[in-house]
Parts: C-alpha cells; sequence; structure tokens
C-alpha cells in the first residue's frame, strides 16, 4: 500500500456566468503553474448583486496538491 501526502491551497474563483465557471477559472489558473492537483472542496460561495439580479458569482475552494 502507498502513502499520500497533500498539501492543500485555497483559491478563489470568479465568474459572470455561474457557480461551475468560477471554480473552472480558479482550476485553470491554478494549473498554469502547479502539478499535480488532486481534488478540490468548495468551502465558500458568494455573488453579486447589480439592479436586483447575480452579476458576478465568486467561489472559494480548497484544493489538494501530492507532495512529491
Amino acid at each position: 500500500m502507498s502513502s499520500h501526502v497533500y498539501k492543500q491551497l485555497e483559491l478563489t474563483g470568479s465568474s459572470a456566468t455561474g457557480i461551475e465557471d468560477a471554480v473552472e477559472q480558479a482550476l485553470a489558473k491554478a494549473n498554469e503553474t502547479l502539478h499535480d492537483m488532486r481534488w478540490f472542496e468548495v468551502t465558500e460561495t458568494r455573488g453579486h448583486i447589480e439592479h436586483g439580479r447575480i452579476a458576478h458569482w465568486q467561489v472559494t475552494i480548497k484544493v489538494g496538491l501530492s507532495l512529491d
């Protein structure tokens, strides 16, 4: 059996489209400089309101990375 050690980091993605897109934006940007991302957990969801409608989403996630 192999053992795994992970590092967690927190990211906040944003999107005018929706929650899922905000998460994908955060992961895509992180993927430019990080490697071995294995999982994520949504920890917080917020939205910005303009004229009574949702204008923008912000989603904070924890990301687990495998350590070499």
